[in-house]
């Protein structure tokens, strides 16, 4: 098998709206299917050989398709994408709270859907596609998708008092009840759970528990890429877990398997914790 995994720091420019960027090449392995996660960014993928091949979305209603370039918001169901044994491509995942500014509407616009790039950025992500698969190398592609990225993000931005929920939210690995968080941003809890899943896509409790979820993700597969056995138990006390099972119950809500499966399952995906090439959570 044949893996690349390339990560990319954000041009500064896009500080606050994309939180991580990665190319990524994969070959030799059996035709299957992959697991695309719930995670607390939205998922840009720019396909570089077959288009993603999604069987699943998230949403259930919304009907199956294939995509050279896709666009997937915050959703807590996993996608599932049928795949030849072969993907390559680019994947930025997008904050929430900069996708406003990005994409010209929230990320609540977004909630477990799938679109295609071109439909979400009309001519601009056609562009952007063009630009990625003309460029000579992950540096090159990685700054052509940022270059077009950056020409359109605008002004403006969700409220500050749902600004400062993510951020608490996210500062404390999902910990925090929502009564807390609506007593630190002065809100009551149902004006801040409106606002906030109309921002996010998600409800401050999703969002807590698909934060919480995401980091024990990654530090199992980080766990298990660097050669050392899992430990559940340790895991979910770190991540804020109430034991085991609590931590066994959300990740079989979040992928369909328990940890030890989805891990056996998808570990051709793994790169240091960060499995690339998926839809809706593409990663």
């Amino acid at each position: 098998m044949t893996s690349e995994h390339v990560p990319h720091r954000p041009h500064p420019g896009l500080r606050g709206l994309v939180a991580r960027a990665v190319g990524y090449r994969q070959e030799g392995m059996p035709p299957g299917v992959h697991r695309g996660l719930p995670s607390p960014t939205l998922t840009l993928v720019v396909t570089l050989d077959d288009p993603l091949d999604v069987a699943a979305h998230p949403d259930p209603a919304q009907a199956p398709g294939r995509y050279d370039a896709l666009l997937g918001g915050l959703h807590t169901t996993p996608a599932l994408l049928r795949h030849p044994g072969r993907q390559a491509g680019l994947q930025l995942d997008l904050t929430p709270l900069g996708a406003r500014r990005l994409l010209g509407v929230p990320a609540g616009e977004l909630a477990a859907l799938d679109v295609d790039l071109a439909d979400a950025l009309g001519p601009v992500g056609t562009e952007l596609v063009d630009r990625v698969r003309a460029a000579d190398g992950w540096p090159a592609r990685l700054a052509a998708a940022e270059q077009v990225l950056r020409r359109v993000a605008g002004d403006g931005g969700p409220a500050p008092e749902v600004a400062e929920a993510w951020r608490l939210t996210l500062a404390g690995g999902g910990r925090l009840r929502v009564a807390e968080l609506a007593r630190r941003v002065g809100w009551s809890e149902r004006h801040l759970t409106v606002r906030f899943r109309a921002e996010t896509g998600l409800g401050p409790k999703e969002a807590a528990r698909v934060v919480r979820f995401d980091r024990a993700r990654r530090v199992l597969a980080a766990r298990v890429a660097s050669g050392r056995r899992p430990d559940l138990a340790g895991l979910a006390a770190a991540a804020g877990f109430a034991d085991q099972a609590h931590l066994t119950r959300d990740w079989r809500a979040f992928s369909g398997l328990p940890p030890l499966r989805w891990l056996a399952a998808e570990i051709g995906f793994v790169q240091d914790g960060t499995p690339p090439g998926a839809a809706g959570s593409a990663a």
